[in-house]
């Protein structure tokens, strides 16, 4: 999964405004302790920190 696409799907999913806060702020375990940012600065792959974000919040099969 590219950047772009990655980006996409959390503004789909949370909308434009609040996409960008929920990855600073939010802290999950499946990212490992970290942010969605903290993670993508770490080297994780877009693909496997959008599976750690759907896991975290439990985002159905068809928002995925």
């Amino acid at each position: 999964m590219r950047l772009t696409d990655f980006w996409q799907r959390m503004a789909d999913y949370f909308g434009e405004g609040y996409a960008d806060s929920f990855a600073r702020d939010h802290v999950m375990s499946e990212l490992g302790g970290r942010t969605v940012h903290q993670a993508l600065d770490a080297g994780w792959e877009a693909k496997a920190v959008w599976r750690g974000v759907c896991v975290a919040l439990e985002i159905p099969a068809d928002k995925r």
